[in-house]
């Protein structure tokens, strides 16, 4: 079992931690969060990125963490990048928590995402079909409002 940890500080007072957990190479990690600060009743991207660098307001994270050169997509979209998490919802405080299993993200081997960037977005992700490269490459998900390195617990 590999479990690790992100806490999240941006620029836009959200902060959090997301906790990601694999039991063997060939499982799914579950993955749990508990966002706070982002605007009440939204939806709010969600990423992996491909560097472990939350410096220049995140921006030096890269873009999202994309080994096998796909789309942008949703999470459970055939056509995706490994870090494509989708939305959260905030709540009317502007807290978002909750949990997905995911068979993409891996703890385990050459395509870990432990070292990367966890990034909660200012904009929706339109989950790739918002008919523009740009949807292609991050989902229209707006600027960087958090982010935080995952670790190792």
């Amino acid at each position: 079992m590999v479990s690790a940890v992100a806490y999240l500080n941006g620029t836009y007072n959200v902060s959090g931690i997301v906790h990601l957990t694999q039991y063997t190479e060939d499982s799914p990690t579950n993955i749990t969060w508990y966002l706070e600060g982002n605007t009440p009743n939204a939806l709010r991207g969600f990423h992996i990125h491909e560097f472990g660098n939350t410096s220049n307001h995140c921006m030096a994270a890269g873009g999202h963490y994309n080994p096998f050169k796909m789309n942008h997509g949703a999470p459970n979209a055939t056509v995706r990048h490994v870090g494509d998490l989708g939305n959260v919802q905030t709540d009317s405080y502007g807290i978002a928590e909750g949990f997905i299993l995911d068979d993409e993200i891996k703890l385990f081997g050459a395509n870990s995402v432990l070292g990367r960037t966890l990034v909660i977005h200012s904009g929706t992700d339109d989950l790739g079909l918002g008919n523009n490269p740009e949807s292609l490459i991050n989902g229209n998900s707006g600027p960087r409002a958090a982010c935080g390195i995952i670790n190792i617990l």
